[in-house]
């Protein structure tokens, strides 16, 4: 992700944010099996990929390809806006028999061409690319270190510390030829998060977590078109499969007509070769610590229907919608939701307390970006422009808004208006998340504490903010039941919920 001003400094990012939180990317990655030259057309399945993870990042998209038999050449093509910039001209030019791509929301620092990923930089062993999701708590100390090695450093973003990192030897001195494995620890030594990475090394690509697992990452094996696809299926490495991918969330295997394979464990390195896929080695926690994989992700950031943790994510939120009834039940006519993320959960928590759930909201999925408008209606009409009330569902009605979270609450107060401006009787919130308070250092464009409304208000004031009757929340402690009810081995997983309570995986050290 690219730094330069704080977050809060940036208008365009402001404004957008008011809307929600933004994830800072998705990554994606594809080799074929067997036979080189492939006839597997990995530049448009990296691009369908990276389409199914549009939703964690809107801003520029890149994709850099290999034919794996030339260490001095990649093929690259790099767009500002959404991923459907590719022309099938661009694509048939990227044709390779592996590369990867990336997506991307910048929260911090330009939104230019010069930050589009993936990173392509010359080592001593050839070119390498690199893909990058989450933000480097330690972004500072490392930048100096670079700076004084006499590093120049040309984009303001931590991805590219990290690609400088690997064209570092590590400490053997690498007197046999190339150590990538070796480069790869050292630079996680230096960095303990957060970051999924996928690196483009000729023939091969590797796929990292960081120690903690704060970011997403999965495996998914290619099948041939003449089996069928279904889930939950035990694949073997190797067998009857076309190509290996790697991608941010699971939801986009199905599209490029694979199967989900497992998780990248964290602090692991894999290598994924046309011979299959090789678990190198995994570089421990310090200090034995759990992992601390980001809650939101299930809150908010990930796509319901891909599986983390063994899970599948709209379960989860099915969970949060019921748990929050048991902890917030109200006296209402009927159930709805912000469109979408929240959906799940309001009708989970309609069910549980034996109400109707019925649309209240209808929303315009055509429109881009809002950016900071030039006047006071144009702003006031920006919820007008993302969401229509269908006002023959609740005119006259006590309505029960859940929505998966509360930022700046703006938004909110906007939605509340609107609905009672077009009939509602009652309009009481409810949150299928704990009050936001702290801000994110790894990856997630929420604000500074200064501008989260639950860290400057109270419950009460922030109904009173919005326009409702009543405001309640979901508990830290209900969220993280909500999680770890699916997970099998609870006991070797662990969420980082900082924005939540404070309490950071590892102290930032801006």
């Amino acid at each position: 992700m690219s730094r330069g001003e704080p977050s809060h400094a940036g208008q365009e990012r402001a404004s957008d944010a008011e809307y929600g939180l933004r994830e800072a990317c998705g990554v994606f990655g594809c080799v074929a099996t067997d036979s080189w030259p492939t006839d597997l057309d990995v530049a448009h399945i990296v691009h369908l990929g990276l389409i199914g993870l549009q939703h964690r990042g809107q801003e520029s998209a890149g994709i850099v390809t290999s034919t794996g038999d030339n260490r001095q050449r990649f093929s690259s093509k790099k767009y500002m806006g959404l991923v459907n910039s590719f022309t099938e001209e661009d694509l048939k030019k990227l044709r390779g028999n592996l590369g990867i791509g990336h997506t991307r929301y910048s929260t911090q620092g330009d939104s230019d061409l010069v930050n589009v990923q993936p990173f392509v930089v010359e080592t001593l062993h050839g070119l390498i690319a690199v893909a990058h999701n989450g933000e480097l708590v330690n972004a500072a100390k490392l930048k100096t270190k670079l700076l004084l090695h006499g590093v120049g450093l040309s984009t303001g973003s931590d991805s590219e510390l990290v690609t400088q990192l690997l064209t570092h030897q590590p400490d053997c001195g690498e007197p046999n030829g190339a150590n990538w494995i070796g480069r790869i620890q050292k630079m996680m030594s230096e960095a303990p998060l957060s970051y999924s990475l996928l690196i483009l090394i000729v023939d091969r690509i590797y796929a990292i977590r960081d120690p903690f697992g704060n970011r997403p990452l999965v495996l998914g094996k290619v099948l041939p078109t003449t089996i069928p696809l279904s889930g939950g299926k035990s694949l073997k490495n190797g067998g009857d499969n076309d190509g290996w991918v790697v991608s941010s969330e699971s939801c986009s295997l199905h599209a490029v007509g694979a199967v989900y394979y497992r998780e990248v464990l964290p602090g692991e390195i894999v290598e994924i070769s046309r011979e299959g896929i090789k678990s190198k080695c995994i570089v421990p926690r310090p200090e034995a610590k759990l992992p601390a994989f980001c809650i939101f992700e299930y809150v908010y950031f990930a796509r319901p229907d891909s599986i983390m943790e063994g899970q599948m994510v709209h379960s989860v939120r099915q969970r949060c919608g019921r748990r929050l009834a048991l902890e917030c039940p109200v006296d209402v006519d009927l159930v709805s939701c912000v469109p979408e993320s929240a959906c799940p959960a309001a009708m989970e928590y309609a069910s549980t307390l034996g109400l109707p759930y019925r649309e209240v909201l209808c929303k315009n999925r055509y429109v881009g970006r809002t950016f900071i408008q030039p006047s006071m209606r144009l702003r006031q009409l920006g919820v007008a422009k993302k969401f229509g009330p269908l006002t023959d569902n609740f005119r006259n009605k006590r309505i029960v808004l859940v929505d998966d979270s509360i930022v700046r609450g703006n938004t909110m107060a906007a939605i509340v208006r609107l609905l009672k401006n077009f009939g509602a009787k009652e309009v009481h919130i409810r949150v299928a998340s704990p009050p936001l308070r702290y801000p994110c250092y790894m990856g997630i464009n929420i604000p500074t504490r200064e501008e989260l409304i639950a860290n400057n208000m109270s419950i009460a004031e922030i109904a009173e903010f919005i326009g409702a009757e009543s405001v309640a929340y979901l508990s830290i402690e209900g969220l993280v039941e909500a999680v770890q009810e699916g997970i099998e081995k609870k006991e070797e997983h662990g969420h980082c919920t900082a924005c939540l309570s404070g309490q950071y995986p590892v102290n930032p050290d801006w």
